[in-house]
């Protein structure tokens, strides 16, 4: 990691996003302490003092916008803010496993592991072009293929990919002919059925 002033790589600042629980605490007046979850809209309602922007706000431009929100009301507002809960970074695996769904990623996982973690495939998955789509912005995902059956098989887990989150991993049913390295998100839906999670 590394100082930033010294050529060092520095993590960024957490920012807030919907579902996320933040807690707010007065010194000066505990009658206005709250605790508030940044709704779906990216908005949280202050007590009495309304409706304040939070998505894509670290944890200090949120104690300014509260404290700037409670100027009319309090003397000198100062706010302390703590973070008590958000989404935690997950995965997702669709397609023929035997528990498809979103899993918390915890730790290190690769694609194989995933699987496993979903159950293990089942007896008519196409294992031998197991999909990963990774999302490289609102619009675009990046896919990769992968050969579970011949890494397992030959115990080179070389390939086998770290997931990152958000991924999901699909085991499809029947061979894809083609796939491209780049798709739309809605182009998705050529290769993953609602259906199948």
């Amino acid at each position: 990691m590394g100082n930033p002033l010294l050529g060092g790589k520095r993590r960024p600042l957490y920012r807030l996003t919907p579902s996320d629980v933040v807690e707010v605490s007065f010194t000066v007046a505990p009658e206005f302490n709250q605790t508030l979850t940044v709704q779906p809209d990216g908005y949280v309602s202050l007590k009495d003092a309304g409706l304040v922007s939070a998505e894509g706000l670290t944890l200090d431009e949120f104690r300014e916008a509260v404290q700037n929100a409670y100027r009319g009301y309090l003397h000198d507002p100062h706010a302390a803010i703590a973070l008590k809960d958000f989404e935690h970074p997950y995965f997702t695996v669709g397609g023929l496993v035997g528990r498809p769904g979103k899993y918390e990623l915890r730790s290190d996982t690769t694609v194989a592991e995933a699987v496993q973690i979903a159950g293990g495939l089942t007896s008519e998955a196409k294992h031998s072009q197991v999909i990963l789509f990774r999302r490289v912005d609102d619009d675009l995902v990046e896919t990769r293929l992968l050969n579970l059956k011949k890494m397992l098989r030959e115990s080179n887990l070389r390939e086998d990919a770290h997931l990152r989150p958000g991924d999901l991993v699909f085991v499809p049913q029947n061979t894809i002919s083609k796939i491209a390295r780049f798709l739309s998100r809605p182009s998705m839906s050529m290769y993953v059925s609602s259906a199948q999670f």
